[in-house]
């Protein structure tokens, strides 16, 4: 029988109990109770928002403020989590996701898990049985395969917990395999496998294909005898494994990550002519520069600004920016488009890019380069003197840069160091844009973006491709000013094409969640601040808390706490806002070279405004929703496989420094033990509980720390420690170290425990050391 809900309608109001809520005017006389709720979202995921469940449940006027406040509720309990407005069930499968397919079962179907975990801070990971259609059109999947598919939960205790529809197959079965070549002690030789999964492989000496003991090689398996280990032959030979382009392939084989353009996609790229001026505004004229890092290959934004002449608007500016117009090359539906949306995004290591589009598109047609005339989309902005945009307008233009600067460049020009390419350019040209810069400065004051302090590390190469330093390269003026300007022009795109009623891809960034908020304001407590209740959260009210602390020995440690408290920004086509930047709307429009979400962003402009034919199809808005969650899928991986490279990198410099002695600093605290980073490189690794003596070591969740039982010391997240480096694994890019650094008295940990007991980890300093460990 179902239970009355706590605060409704005369202290219990009416409840029913059905998975399925009635319908018509007898069902306003119930409210629905928390398991119906439940169960409803559950059984219709694309209809679990807020309203959809006022709807179904015809709730109305009163009934829908007791049902915002019931959400809120089972939100705060973790029963519920928000995917874009949807509400699913914590722990569930959102609607649209990536699948891995790893079986088949009994009577052949195909069987899955989610490439990713359901949340981030869950470890569900549900079998989903794929549904396949007899009519679907292309490729069918198969064992192995990653795809795109919406899930239905299927509420059947004795098989999987949900079926699913493949919507798109974008990574297909690997022949080949990356390991090192190895001699056995019995002397064959050997391939071992980079990824864990892939059996050990013998090749004969005739297949070695120039190969050496120590290199990093693509090999293809070859069908194994009846007895012993797989065969195999190898295909290329990769590099050494000491070098930094061994490093960087194992991460594109270990993340699937396509880096071979297939030769229709080359040669439609080597067959484009360049665009002509016809049905384009003549903006030859105008003095646009580019400024980019120093070792740029590709330059796809290119900037202007002046005072505005309207006596209406004294002390505003006219800023420009025009970005490479890359959907005059790249039409929709061609071999170069299909696999610019297979690939999402361009991936950056320390010594390679992997980009969307082909080098002729890239680095050639597409790059803004000096003093040559060049396609481009491009917005006209106007600013009043407190920096706020007054209006703008979208221009397909043929420009020609005049200048192609760096921004150590650009920022010595102003700062009373110019050049031979500078000098001519500082009072025209660069002054005004510096100028210009300082409005925009002042709408970003006024909108307060969430301001965090943390330095972005850059590591470089010696000319062998190790590791010769890290780096954190000074954030100048000259970075802030493109960063800005770049920021008004994707939000003067999203207002535009909203104005248009036209369908486009946000980037959107959810507030941070009520579970987040409440843990955050547990962990703001222990320090003795405290942070507001409430859904409306403003960046505003983190930036106060990081003002609080700014200078102070703890600055650190909230910068990085109150970064984990917040959401993921992801892709998608309904509109929720950019909560880092406090922008109501936003898009991705500044870089269509390597990002596909921007090049969506130019099509939708060109054809909302009729700036030309080759704008968004029909087709292409009918899918958005798919495409966003695979290009949202992409950027992370590439996130995942940029930082493992880096952690590679750092463990093999580093393999040479056993038993050295390291500062280091609490990056993760776990159950399991602490994660440490070494600032001087920006690497992780691993102290296991079980190494710290002395004392038993409690997890508190709250104050993210290890304390001891018996003494409350321990060691907190941003603790500056010292620690000893006892193991690497260059290849998993893992290593573990030894604390050095007495534990240090942790205020009201002991209090925190007896209060809580049985609810935390307790782990024996005395037991057995473990091995590498690894953060994923």
């Amino acid at each position: 029988m179902a239970r009355s809900i706590p605060g409704s309608k005369g202290g219990g109001g009416k409840t029913r109990s059905s998975d399925t809520p009635a319908s018509g005017s007898a069902a306003r006389d119930f409210r629905p109770s928390r398991d119906d709720i439940l169960r409803y979202i559950a059984s219709n995921p694309e209809k679990s928002g807020k309203r959809d469940i006022a709807k179904a449940y015809s709730l109305k006027g009163e009934d829908r403020l007791w049902l915002k406040d019931l959400l809120r509720d089972l939100q705060d309990e973790g029963l519920l989590t928000k995917d874009r407005k949807r509400l699913i069930r914590r722990g569930a499968l959102p609607h649209v996701v990536v699948l891995d397919i790893f079986s088949r079962d009994a009577e052949g179907g195909l069987l899955a898990r989610p490439a990713e975990r359901a949340t981030e801070d869950d470890e569900f990971n549900p079998i989903v049985s794929i549904k396949q259609r007899r009519d679907a059109s292309g490729p069918a999947p198969g064992v192995g395969d990653r795809v795109l598919a919406k899930t239905f939960p299927t509420n059947d205790p004795t098989g999987p917990a949900y079926t699913a529809r493949v919507m798109k197959v974008f990574d297909r079965q690997r022949e080949a395999v990356l390991g090192v070549l190895r001699v056995g002690h019995d002397g064959t030789f050997r391939i071992e496998p980079v990824e864990r999964r892939q059996t050990e492989l013998v090749v004969e000496a005739e297949f070695l294909n120039d190969a050496k003991p120590g290199d990093l090689v693509e090999v293809e398996p070859v069908r194994a005898g009846r007895y012993g280990l797989p065969r195999a032959k190898v295909l290329t030979v990769v590099g050494s494994l000491n070098s930094e382009k061994a490093v960087s392939m194992i991460a594109i084989h270990a993340h699937e990550i396509p880096h071979i353009f297939p030769k229709d996609v080359i040669a439609e790229s080597e067959a484009v002519k360049p665009a002509s001026l016809a049905g384009r505004e003549d903006w030859r004229d105008l003095p646009l520069i580019t400024i980019d890092p120093a070792d740029a290959k590709d330059h796809d934004d290119a900037v202007f600004a002046e005072p505005d002449s309207d006596e209406k608007n004294p002390g505003g500016v006219v800023a420009t920016v025009a970005i490479a117009d890359v959907a005059a090359y790249v039409r929709s539906g061609t071999a170069l488009d299909r696999e610019a949306l297979k690939r999402g995004n361009s991936v950056y290591f320390p010594d390679r890019v992997v980009p969307m589009l082909p080098e002729r598109i890239s680095n050639d047609l597409c790059s803004l380069k000096e003093k040559v005339d060049r396609p481009a989309l491009a917005v006209r902005m106007v600013f009043a003197a407190d920096g706020r945009k007054i209006r703008h307008s979208f221009h397909r233009i043929m420009m020609r840069s005049v200048a192609r600067l760096a921004y150590r460049q650009a920022q010595a020009a102003i700062d009373g160091a110019p050049d031979e390419t500078t000098e001519p350019i500082l009072e025209t040209i660069l002054k005004p844009l510096w100028a210009a810069y300082e409005v925009l400065k002042r709408g970003r004051n006024a909108r307060q973006p969430l301001e965090l302090d943390l330095p972005e590390r850059k590591i470089l190469l010696k000319p062998d491709g190790t590791v010769d330093r890290v780096i954190v390269p000074d954030r100048l003026d000259a970075h802030k000013l493109i960063e800005e300007f770049m920021i008004q022009a994707n939000v003067a795109a999203a207002e535009t094409l909203e104005a248009k009623k036209q369908l486009l891809v946000y980037r959107v960034h959810d507030a941070p969640s009520l579970a987040k908020q409440e843990s955050l304001r547990e962990f703001l407590q222990t320090i003795g601040l405290s942070l507001a209740r409430g859904a409306q959260l403003k960046p505003a009210q983190f930036n106060g808390i990081l003002a609080r602390v700014r200078g102070e020995d703890n600055e650190a440690l909230v910068n990085e706490v109150v970064l984990r408290s917040q959401s993921q920004a992801i892709y998608s086509p309904e509109n929720l806002g950019h909560f880092g930047l406090n922008l109501r709307r936003y898009a991705h429009f500044t870089s269509p070279i390597r990002r596909y979400s921007d090049l969506i962003v130019h099509r939708a402009l060109i054809g909302a405004l009729g700036l030309g034919k080759d704008g968004l199809t029909r087709s292409e808005e009918e899918r958005l929703e798919d495409t966003s969650a695979l290009i949202s899928a992409t950027e992370r991986r590439a996130m995942a496989a940029e930082r493992d490279t880096v952690d590679r990198l750092i463990a093999a410099y580093l393999a040479e420094r056993l038993n050295d002695t390291f500062d280091a600093r609490v990056s993760g605290v776990t159950r399991a033990g602490l994660f440490v980073q070494l600032p001087q490189y920006g690497a992780d690794g691993f102290i296991p509980v079980s190494s710290l003596e002395g004392d038993y070591y409690i997890f508190d969740e709250a104050a993210r720390s290890l304390f001891g039982e018996r003494t409350g010391k321990g060691f907190q997240l941003a603790d500056r420690v010292e620690v000893r480096l006892v193991e690497v694994a260059p290849l998993a890019g893992a290593m573990r170290f030894e604390m050095l650094t007495d534990p240090k008295p942790l205020p009201g940990s002991k209090r925190s425990f007896h209060k809580a007991k049985g609810q935390r980890s307790r782990t024996r300093a005395s037991q057995p050391r473990g091995g590498s460990n690894r953060r994923r």
